[in-house]
């Protein structure tokens, strides 16, 4: 009850702490210019990201009119506020397929042509393991699906589902964007779809 009790400060008060330690963060990025090229053509696509990185990213790409896919999970609504407070527009659901509504407003996004962010492993997990929601709206609206890590140098992890990455002061970020996956429409598409956003997630994160 205390807890409970206790959470609408908390509400309050986090998005004021995040902002004052992601300002010491340094981000070196690589692979920009796969984004470049598609914002520049004005092609709408899908961020993908595991769960655990999504504070440093949510940080970067503030005020870049992106719209996140949030849990309808109590956690979600914490990451909801903040992305209003930084420039996001969301779309309550999961990342699971057939038939949630956030997958269909998902693809309503991008046929409208936002840029989608998903954690295709969230809201709950399991950690790291691609369920095919986000894909299969790719595959829906015929765009492609950009995959990004992020690497800080120095970082606590936290004893949750995804272990999540919270970057320590003054460490720097390292964000690499992979190559835009296409999705064939093909029978197999999908499967093969999940797949290659999975090992390109894992390579893009994994520490050198």
């Amino acid at each position: 009850m205390k807890l409970r009790a206790a959470e609408p400060l908390a509400r309050v008060a986090a998005p004021f702490l995040l902002r004052g330690l992601a300002a010491t963060w340094r981000f070196r990025l690589a692979g920009e210019t796969h984004v470049q090229t598609l914002r520049a053509a004005g092609r709408p696509f899908v961020f993908v990201l595991w769960h655990s990185r999504i504070l440093p990213l949510l940080v970067l790409h503030r005020r870049q009119d992106v719209v996140l896919l949030i849990s309808r999970h109590r956690d979600g609504g914490y990451l909801a506020d903040i992305g209003e407070r930084w420039g996001y527009r969301s779309v309550r659901g999961s990342s699971r397929r057939g038939g949630d509504v956030g997958l269909l407003g998902i693809v309503r996004a991008l046929q409208e042509g936002a840029v989608v962010a998903v954690t295709p492993d969230g809201p709950l997990g399991p950690a790291e393991r691609v369920k095919p929601g986000a894909v299969a709206a790719a595959q829906h609206a015929g765009v492609p699906i950009v995959p990004v890590g992020a690497r800080p140098r120095r970082m606590w992890r936290l004893d949750t589902w995804d272990r999540l990455c919270i970057p320590k002061p003054f460490t720097t970020i390292e964000v690499e964007y992979g190559a835009p996956i296409h999705i064939g429409s093909e029978t197999d598409g999908l499967r093969q779809g999940v797949d290659a956003v999975g090992h390109a997630l894992h390579a893009l994160n994994r520490t050198p």
